[in-house]
């Protein structure tokens, strides 16, 4: 599994990881996984930010040059001085019990690595919809664009794709209660249109 960073601020619900690399981070909708140091904490991406290691300090343009690479190798310190985070809804676990589609007992330690999921993972996680409540009523304004991204993303890992979409589709159409606009949003999205 790759490392792509640590956990640097959690809650039952959320986790917040910092990058080790500087703009590189998990794509919005996938799956990564942290630990409470016994339990796996597993998340859904759903922002990253870029910004400054020194809070109230923007970055600020740095001239005209070529490109952006030529932006930090004409300024190198930049690369000490920005960051790059991400947050994840948490989704689930995995104990001693098992994989549980539900939050976990506590949330995920700070400095614990965050890793993504591969295809396997991502796959076994995915294979029931239960994960999906938890999204469905998560307060983030962007949240059926981390749902669509998600769906698309564990599309790809399963065996019948398009198969899955439709499987996927029926369960937010009974946890949307009958708001078919959002619902149609959400499955064109999902459908990459």
């Amino acid at each position: 599994m790759p490392k792509l960073g640590e956990v640097i601020a959690a809650n039952t619900a959320s986790f917040v990881g910092q990058c080790y690399a500087l703009h590189q981070p998990p794509e919005l909708g996938s799956l990564v996984r942290a630990s409470d140091g016994k339990v796996d904490v597993y998340g859904i991406v759903s922002s990253a930010e870029t910004h400054s290691i020194e809070e109230g300090r923007r970055p600020i343009a740095r001239g005209a040059v070529e490109s952006d690479e030529d932006v930090f190798s004409t300024h190198p310190q930049l690369a000490s001085l920005l960051c790059t985070d991400f947050t994840a809804i948490v989704v689930g676990h995995r104990s001693d019990n098992g994989l549980c589609r539900y939050l976990p007992p506590r949330p995920a330690r700070i400095h614990s690595f965050v890793h993504a999921c591969e295809s396997a993972e991502s796959k076994e996680f995915s294979a029931s919809p239960g994960f999906l409540r938890m999204l469905v009523s998560d307060q983030t304004p962007w949240i059926d664009e981390v749902i669509s991204a998600c769906l698309r993303r564990f599309s790809t890992a399963q065996d019948e794709p398009e198969a899955y979409l439709v499987s996927a589709g029926k369960e937010l159409a009974v946890l949307l209660g009958g708001d078919f606009t959002r619902l149609g949003n959400i499955m064109k999205r999902m459908k990459g249109q």
